[in-house]
């Protein structure tokens, strides 16, 4: 490569860095309180939602004659293999067919929550940037306590 090139390569890698950030920066723009209101109102909607998919998933644990604490145990233990616990074979196929059960209905609870945002006005994609911001940004949960309390 001659010193040119590489030049015109440095120069190119430069611009692509600059840009990068500049759209960075771009997506961490302030979020507007009529944003804000959005975002507060689908969180809360979601929060309802999450809770009648809670409830549906008990009812499956509990159509299938298991306990849901016993159901709890035995998924931390698929999950963590430092955790032990002993089940049955019985008990572990019915820990199986609920987690079937459980993953077919999962796709309609994400279907719901993408229908919340997209209902919102909210893009998916600046719902999760006011979410992460959210995350870091002590004022912006200030502003969102706010929110929830108006």
């Amino acid at each position: 490569m001659t010193i040119r090139t590489k030049k015109i390569a440095g120069l190119l890698l430069f611009l692509i860095f600059s840009t990068t950030a500049v759209m960075a920066q771009a997506e961490q723009k302030e979020v507007t309180d009529a944003e804000l209101s959005k975002f507060a109102i689908t969180f809360q909607k979601m929060r309802m939602m999450n809770q009648e998919a809670q409830q549906e998933m008990s009812q499956v644990i509990t159509d299938e004659a298991i306990e849901i604490k016993r159901f709890n145990e035995i998924h931390q233990a698929m999950m963590d293999p430092a955790v032990k616990v002993d089940a049955s074979k019985e008990e572990q196929e019915k820990y199986e067919v609920v987690i079937a059960k459980i993953e077919k209905l999962q796709p309609g609870f994400q279907k719901q929550m993408e229908g919340l945002i997209a209902d919102s006005g909210l893009s998916m994609e600046r719902y999760e940037q006011i979410a992460q911001k959210l995350q870091t940004d002590p004022q912006l949960q200030e502003r969102l306590r706010n929110e929830f309390q108006n």
